[in-house]
């Protein structure tokens, strides 16, 4: 495929998706069964759960609070009164044979999320609306020869689907929405963003069509749960529209789903349209009202979002769009920067830059071959600011630093300590680097002659050769000084 201009091969990709967010509470949407991960099969299904006659839905409010929060992150308009209706199809794990969502009044409509562009850029991507509903159970397919097993611990689970307008170009930028849209979300603590437990998953749909000329076909993909997996859904069936569209055919209008092992879409259903599922108001569920005061309160309590996260690193703290996503994709990192920054004796441009380094090369570095989070390190990350303090100061050179914080890993002990303990204080007094550059000259005179005579890569091994002599601790800026000088 050749892309240009956001065009692939003179075509036009339109995206739209919609995520689907396991909302964070303790029990289900409609009953007090727990939302535990990993439980036996069917050991958290009310009666409700599994529809038994008689049985009505009584609304976790908490659900409220979380949906309000997440719209609220969009700069949404909160819509003060919402409605619940029923989304009538057969699954077999979909016990009272209808789903309970909401279709003619969202809770959440108009918001907007900013996104990185390939390019370098902020493009923003309108959020149309975010609703409520309750996810199915789980059909087992493989536990049997011959039977599906049904397992109604999901059935019931809080689900807020975000749907977003078809502004998304690009695979790429279909990634990108939902990165942010999981950095958001675990910032509001709305959503843990697990896709692996199936906590977060995204359906997208897809079509082509020349520039300026009306939408065409759209396909649908159903139950991503991968960013990666996102991205090689839509390159598949994007590199698959174009084919039919050139070769004089139309995509026919059908739901697919993806196979990561061959890396391709494959047909699942005819698309079916709002009219199909046959919506219409819950009759045992009254309508949500909310109070201004409420969503006022809920206001208060946002965190300071991702954008403004970015606005500050950027703005404040002068780190590159690079440095700052890094940072902000995860609040425990985020917060964890701020609270080094704050600790570092030394506050400048270049004690910043030196915190985040630290932080994203060697901290990330072990925490990525440990497989733990920032929130697991043994030490206060304010040991962080204390070993750029003592590099700017010049009590240590950048590479005893990495011997420091090693010690620290292994010890929890505080850096200055490490560095007195272990007797790496570094050599400033500019006598005794001369004398030891000195030896090295009169020890390696050959070389000396070499470097003379024209061989400046040399330098390097006189500068290791001294470093040597002086067991790591020489200062680098003096090293090099007076070798330029005696040289």
């Amino acid at each position: 495929m050749v892309c240009v201009d956001n065009l692939v091969n003179g075509w036009e990709v339109v995206i739209g998706l919609e995520i689907h967010a396991q909302i964070s509470t303790k029990s289900k949407l409609f009953s007090s069964s727990s939302t535990d991960f990993g439980a036996e099969p069917n050991t958290q299904v009310s009666f409700y759960d599994a529809a038994m006659p008689g049985t009505l839905p009584v609304l976790n409010n908490l659900v409220i609070d979380q949906v309000v929060k997440t719209g609220l992150g969009i700069r949404g308009k909160i819509n003060t009164v919402s409605k619940f209706d029923r989304k009538n199809y057969f699954y077999p794990d979909l016990p009272a044979g209808y789903q309970i969502s909401q279709f003619y009044y969202p809770i959440v409509t108009n918001g907007h999320v900013n996104i990185p562009t390939k390019e370098g850029n902020i493009k923003t991507i309108h959020v149309e609306r975010i609703h409520i509903e309750q996810d199915a159970g789980k059909s087992i397919h493989d536990l049997s020869a011959g039977h599906s097993c049904v397992d109604l611990n999901r059935a019931g689970v809080p689900l807020m689907e975000i749907v977003s307008k078809p502004d998304i170009r690009s695979s790429y930028e279909a990634m990108q929405y939902v990165r942010t849209f999981r950095t958001l979300l675990r910032y509001l603590g709305s959503c843990d963003c697990n896709m692996e437990r199936g906590n977060l998953r995204v359906d997208a749909n897809i079509s082509i069509r020349k520039p300026g000329t009306q939408f065409g076909n759209r396909v649908e993909i159903k139950n991503i749960n991968s960013i990666k997996f996102l991205g090689d859904a839509l390159n598949y069936e994007i590199e698959r529209q174009i084919i039919i569209n050139e070769s004089g055919n139309n995509v026919f209008q059908e739901t697919r789903l993806f196979d990561p092992s061959l890396g391709e879409t494959r047909s699942m259903r005819s698309k079916e349209n709002a009219s199909d599922y046959r919506y219409f108001p819950d009759p045992d569920l009254k309508p949500v009202v909310l109070s201004e005061e409420r969503i006022a309160r809920i206001k208060m309590e946002l965190p300071e979002l991702p954008d403004e996260k970015y606005r500050k690193f950027t703005e404040n703290y002068c780190l590159t769009p690079e440095d700052a996503n890094i940072l902000i994709e995860e609040k425990a990192v985020a917060d964890s920067f701020e609270i080094a920054i704050s600790a570092s004796k030394i506050k400048t441009k270049e004690s910043i830059k030196l915190i985040a380094n630290w932080i994203t090369g060697e901290l990330f570095a072990v925490l990525n071959k440990e497989g733990k989070t920032i929130e697991d390190i043994n030490f206060p990350i304010e040991y962080i600011a204390e070993l750029v303090d003592l590099i700017l100061d010049k009590t240590i050179s950048g590479k005893i630093a990495k011997t420091v914080f090693s010690e620290i890993i292994k010890t929890c002990g505080k850096p200055r300590e490490i560095v007195k303990r272990l007797g790496l204080i570094q050599i400033q007094d500019e006598s005794v680097i001369q004398n030891a550059v000195e030896e090295v000259v009169v020890e390696n005179a050959p070389q000396v002659m070499e470097y003379r005579a024209g061989k400046t890569q040399l330098f390097g091994f006189f500068v290791g050769t001294v470093m040597k002599k002086l067991q790591g601790r020489g200062n680098p800026e003096l090293i090099n000084k007076v070798l330029k000088e005696r040289l």
